[in-house]
């Protein structure tokens, strides 16, 4: 059976499923992804006034981690120009449980036993295959798809290994941390005016909405991985969240239009195999 940590990070991939279909719906995923930031960072904010601050050793991984999760917004956007969803989501979260099994053991010196790593990899495996079956590939699309694949790895590896450091304080970690997402409206003022960002308050309401929502439910989606990172393997939560993949084909197969073959449900069922493994 899973912990009810596992659960929770069960919930938390369909979370992150969810807004991840909510950006990959707005034409604009740049100004999508700039409005949920600005949600994010706003919720940070308000959260900080409240909460005690971390350990002074937690601090070093927090920045990072923070500056980390806007070069994994750029990416994400960008894969997200070149691929589906169905596609991207699966490349780049696939890719990512091997990493944070790698990156835990030789930096958090982790260790998991046998049948973990058979689930991690089933989920990995199968995680790919769902992206890969009967799709025509282009090398561009797959490099951005990877690269978003390894910030996940990198950021879960640092807040892995910070939060524990932080003295209990996995919240005002997760607050201090987001705090960085206000340098994404600064990077999208930069990079196209600040009347590109309020004018869709006026123009597109609903889609400015969609993204505010967005950004809150990656908040508690991230937030709830944070938690679980205090005290369970980075590789075994981490594939855990990536089963939000058989989410995101869903969505894509309901809300999307997107195709699913047979081939690609077998896929699922893999995945669904390697979270019961890891649950054993």
């Amino acid at each position: 059976m899973l912990s009810y940590a596992g659960v929770f990070v069960l919930f938390a991939a369909l979370l992150h499923a969810s807004w991840n279909a909510m950006l990959h719906s707005n034409d604009d995923r740049f100004l999508s992804m700039t409005w949920m930031s600005i949600a994010i960072g706003a919720v940070a904010t308000f959260v900080i006034l409240f909460t005690p601050r971390p350990a002074h050793a937690a601090w070093p991984y927090l920045i990072a981690s923070g500056l980390v999760h806007i070069v994994y917004n750029v990416t994400l956007v960008r894969s997200y120009r070149r691929n589906d969803l169905a596609l991207a989501y699966p490349i780049a979260r696939g890719s990512s449980p091997l990493l944070v099994t790698l990156g835990a053991a030789l930096f958090a010196h982790e260790a998991i036993g046998p049948l973990h790593v058979l689930g991690i990899v089933m989920i990995s495996g199968g995680i790919v295959a769902i992206a890969l079956q009967g799709q025509h590939v282009s090398r561009a699309g797959v490099l951005a798809a990877l690269t978003t694949g390894v910030t996940i790895a990198l950021y879960t590896v640092i807040d892995g290994i910070g939060v524990r450091l932080s003295g209990g304080e996995a919240l005002a970690y997760t607050a201090w941390m987001f705090l960085f997402y206000w340098l994404m409206p600064l990077l999208f003022v930069a990079r196209r005016g600040s009347a590109a960002l309020w004018a869709p308050l006026r123009a597109a309401p609903m889609t400015v909405g969609s993204s505010l929502i967005g950004g809150l439910v990656s908040i508690a989606a991230y937030g709830i991985v944070i938690w679980a990172l205090q005290s369970g393997a980075m590789g075994m939560v981490s594939a855990l969240r990536e089963t939000s993949v058989v989410f995101a084909v869903l969505i894509g197969r309901v809300f999307l239009r997107e195709a699913v073959s047979r081939k690609r449900w077998l896929a699922c069922v893999i995945v669904a195999g390697g979270a019961v493994c890891l649950g054993l």
